[in-house]
């Protein structure tokens, strides 16, 4: 019998990217939607994830938190659809996916709630500065027609992802390579299919 696979979300969060990468694999799985501050930080949830946040899904026994982990987990867990890297994508599969989870995430975040880190310490900053991570972000997504060359993969789907809410949102510049590049991936079925159950979703948890 198939292990269960159990997705624990809220359509207004990071919940988005495991649920297109889910979409993505095609297998079946049972959502959970959670509300912050309530069932999110219940017990029952902080012994899926103790940090009470979303996304989170387990797979018979086994838990994954983090966005970057579970689009991982999933594309090697079911490798029939290809989404995991080849021997020769693997080096710039690992490398943006990290630089989406690190320094992409973190600067935007910073820049979103009004941090600016002083020149004279950009040093200490691991993410370094706002303008450095676009410049880099903006090469990742120009040298080809994906991250990892002419296939699709997983780190797509989050480096895609964050690309795709920067620009809904604002929290990134509009540069013709970030719109051309999510052009491109937004026209996959799966990502259609996910953001359909998540608008529904969310609709759901407004009239309840």
């Amino acid at each position: 019998m198939t292990e269960e696979l159990v997705f624990y979300t809220n359509p207004m969060s990071r919940g988005r990217i495991a649920r297109w990468m889910l979409e993505e694999i095609g297998q079946p799985y049972r959502t959970e939607l959670l509300t912050f501050g309530e069932t999110m930080k219940a017990p029952e949830y902080l012994r899926v994830n103790p940090m009470g946040k979303v996304p989170a899904i387990r797979h018979g026994d086994t838990v994954v938190t983090e966005c970057a982990a579970i689009c991982a987990y999933l594309a090697e867990t079911f490798p029939e659809r290809g989404l995991a890297p080849r021997p020769e994508e693997r080096a710039r599969y690992y490398r943006w996916m990290f630089f989406a989870a690190g320094p992409l995430e973190s600067a935007v975040t910073m820049k979103a709630l009004g941090f600016e880190i002083p020149a004279e310490r950009l040093r200490m900053a691991g993410c370094g500065g706002f303008g450095d991570v676009m410049n880099t972000l903006e090469m990742a997504v120009s040298q080809s027609t994906y991250v990892t060359g002419e296939r699709f993969t997983a780190a797509d789907v989050y480096v895609g992802a964050h690309i795709g809410w920067g620009l809904g949102f604002g929290s990134i510049e509009k540069r013709q390579a970030f719109i051309d590049y999510f052009g491109r991936i937004s026209e996959r079925e799966a990502y259609k299919r996910a953001n359909a159950l998540d608008d529904e979703a969310g609709k759901t948890m407004q009239a309840a």
